[in-house]
């Protein structure tokens, strides 16, 4: 059982981090997770867990260290008697209950962002008004419009210093500012004072505007969640919520409108625009007989819709949960960033206290002079360009990734794919089309025509393919064949014109004595004899999936350096899709535990091994993957919960461009802790000697967010 709390204005990295350790202190709690990008904790509940009691102690928990964050706690949140709930926490002492929506929290922070733009503008152009009137004026009047000027630029920041100073909690940005920019003034810094205030407020805004902008990809999604479904009845149709509707249910789907659940077509044609699920901006056409699936948008044209999976289940809500999850799953770099964030800035400020009083008492200077200095420590001991850009690099590479309809299940994954040196793959549905086609026919026409006659009896997959091939030049109706018989492990025979017609494998001629040509080639072979004459057979295949050869190539120029298939297929077909496709292994006729075996085997030759699949039975070799990567259109629903990364239109040909997305994201995160660290160890480095300035370290700190921030926002693809 876990518990989801909404954290309505949390954007500092820095404070998450310490909100998730001191939540997971508690001894009710297991796990804590907290999404940044979504504003939400994820708290794992042990058992005999109260939730109520639980609630309070959360909001006293995040108010000590972000006493602005309003907390509210999702109406899904489960209770001991099993009943849900809202609750909205407004302060560590009071919760009240309400009752919350995504849809509704949405909503009010959009409101609430737009009125503290407005409040930001207004405070920044009073501030920057004054302050230019002190750098005009002179004597008293000056100090007192420097005071001004730092006191509207700072004042929220000084009174949530000394708020948290009151909780316990003193080595925040809140103190450290404070701390520096007190004690700027007091040394007649005036205008640096000023400046560290206005550009740490400046910081804040950006940071603020870029995680943002990083959700905006998020919410955006929500407009993929359809409002409602017109259920068909008896007197018409109904518009009812989708979560009402139920399997076998029939909903009309109108011109312009996005379907809500998945289903498949009963009447109608249209063309339906699938960019939201698979990154295509072509529509596909469909008509009755095909799948429809939740958040396409019916482009023309009106849709009947047999519903083939509840709402909770569909391909839209899948969607959802797993890009929403995706910045949940940490990385191990974002990881080391939180626990080297702890660490930095209590080590800053202590070296920052030694270099004030040690060197004064060695009679080294005045005690003014390193104390200038030891302000400079001061400033730059905020984390925040490290612990805020990294992740927002991660997020970013999910949803750049997510636009081309590559589903990536957290940063994490991400790096995986980055370093990927194997890939293996299923074969039928994933490297072949999984559908069987004729790819072969020796005889003439009437070979075909024999076979049709006899294959239209029965529902086989091979059948239903020597039928389709017939039918493409014959547009009539096959009688029903006389005598038919279905002779099992052979085939079958029926009568025609007072002969025997033979259909099936090599077994059923040699049984019957008649001599025969064995087929060559990948695919079924179905034998054809009439009379005790052979006539021909029909090789039928499952064909190779269009751009399959060039999927593979990219691949291997993304330094992927062995490309392996494992199937439950014939050995022979095997072999031969490998000698087409040039892949350096093909093991076939495996059950899927046989595949699990395989891939340890192959995982034993080290390097990051990826397994790429669609069906039920690769569930278990796709959760043993280093990397599971399941075909999101067709996969069934225990490959795409098994898998890391989910491609949502089966086109393998974009998984190079996903190892390309998380290379350029992982470049990007190596820049921006390189270019962080390095300059705060410069500035921290100059400012012993007293050579780095008060500016110099507003931007080692500001300045560098700002940047890393910006880097960060860059496109991955």
């Amino acid at each position: 059982m876990e518990m989801k709390v909404y954290l309505k204005g949390l954007t500092c990295a820095n404070c998450a981090g310490k909100i998730e350790e001191a939540v997971s202190r508690m001894k009710e709690t297991g796990e804590v997770s907290i999404n940044l990008m979504r504003q939400e904790m994820t708290v794992g509940l042990r058992e005999g867990a109260e939730p109520e009691k639980l609630q309070t102690e959360i909001g006293r928990v995040v108010h000590k260290f972000e006493p602005d964050v309003e907390v509210l706690f999702h109406r899904e949140n489960l209770h001991s008697d099993g009943h849900h709930e809202g609750h909205h926490c407004h302060d560590a002492d009071c919760c009240h209950e309400h009752t919350h929506t995504h849809e509704d929290m949405h909503e009010h922070e959009h409101e609430h962002g737009e009125a503290l733009s407005r409040t930001l503008f207004l405070r920044f152009g009073a501030g920057l008004a004054v302050f230019l009137a002190a750098i005009l004026l002179d004597g008293a009047v000056e100090t007192v419009c420097f005071l001004a000027a730092y006191l509207i630029f700072g004042y929220d920041v000084l009174l949530r210093a000394v708020k948290n100073i009151a909780r316990g909690q003193v080595f925040d940005e809140n103190f450290l500012m404070s701390l520096s920019t007190v004690g700027a003034l007091a040394i007649g810094e005036m205008p640096e004072a000023v400046f560290v205030m206005l550009f740490y407020q400046v910081g804040e805004a950006f940071q603020d505007y870029a995680v943002a902008r990083s959700r905006k990809s998020i919410t955006a999604l929500l407009d993929i969640r359809p409002d409602f479904a017109r259920r068909v009845t008896e007197d018409g149709t109904e518009e009812i919520p989708p979560e009402e509707i139920v399997v076998g249910d029939f909903i009309l789907v109108k011109a312009g409108e996005r379907i809500p659940l998945d289903g498949i077509i009963e009447e109608g044609r249209a063309m339906l625009d699938t960019a939201a699920l698979t990154g295509e901006s072509l529509p596909r056409s469909v008509e009755p007989g095909d799948s429809a699936l939740s958040g396409c948008i019916n482009m023309d044209g009106t849709l009947r819709i047999r519903v083939e999976k509840p709402f909770g289940e569909s391909t839209v809500m899948k969607i959802l949960e797993l890009v929403e999850n995706a910045a949940g799953k940490k990385s191990r770099t974002e990881r080391f960033i939180t626990r080297f964030a702890r660490i930095y800035t209590p080590v800053v400020v202590l070296l920052a206290v030694l270099l004030a009083a040690v060197p004064p008492l060695l009679g080294l200077g005045a005690f003014q002079i390193w104390f200038g200095r030891a302000l400079v420590f001061l400033v730059v001991s905020c984390p925040c360009a490290l612990v805020l850009s990294v992740p927002l690099s991660y997020f970013a590479g999910i949803g750049a990734a997510s636009g081309r309809g590559i589903l990536i299940k957290g940063g994490g994954d991400l790096d995986t794919l980055c370093h990927l040196e194997r890939v293996v793959f299923d074969k039928t549905g994933t490297l072949t089309e999984g559908k069987f086609s004729v790819a072969e026919i020796s005889g003439n026409a009437e070979t075909l025509a024999l076979a049709a006659a006899g294959e239209a009896m029965s529902n086989h997959p091979i059948a239903k393919a020597i039928v389709e091939k017939y039918r493409e030049t014959h547009d009539v109706t096959l009688p029903e064949p006389e005598g038919y018989q279905e002779l099992g492990g052979y085939g079958i025979s029926y009568k025609k014109d007072g002969k025997t017609v033979l259909l099936g494998n090599a077994r059923l001629m040699e049984r019957e004595g008649v001599p025969f040509e064995a087929a060559k080639g990948a695919g079924t072979a179905v034998y054809v004899a009439e009379g005790g004459h052979y006539r021909g057979h029909i090789l039928v295949a499952d064909a190779l999936k269009t751009g399959v050869r060039d999927a593979l190539g990219e691949l291997r120029k993304q330094g992927v350096r062995e490309i392996v298939m494992l199937t439950g297929d014939r050995k022979e077909n095997a072999q031969t899709v490998a000698a087409e496709l040039g892949l350096d292994e093909a093991h076939a006729e495996l059950l899927p535990e046989q595949k699990v075996e395989w891939l340890e085997k192959l995982k034993g030759k080290g390097g990051r091994t990826a397994f790429v699949g669609d069906g039920i039975n690769d569930a278990p070799v796709l959760a043993g993957a280093d990397l599971g990567i399941a075909m999101g259109g067709i996969g069934s629903d225990a490959a795409i919960e098994a898998a890391d990364v989910v491609l949502m239109d089966d086109d393998i040909g974009k998984l190079a461009a996903g190892i390309c997305i998380a290379r350029n994201t992982q470049k990007i995160v190596r820049q921006n802790i390189t270019f962080a660290l390095g300059a705060k160890i410069l500035v921290l480095a100059l400012s012993v000697p007293g050579i780095a300035t008060m500016w110099m370290a507003v931007f080692a700190d500001v300045g560098v967010a700002v940047l890393a921030i910006l880097n960060a926002m860059r496109k991955k693809d």
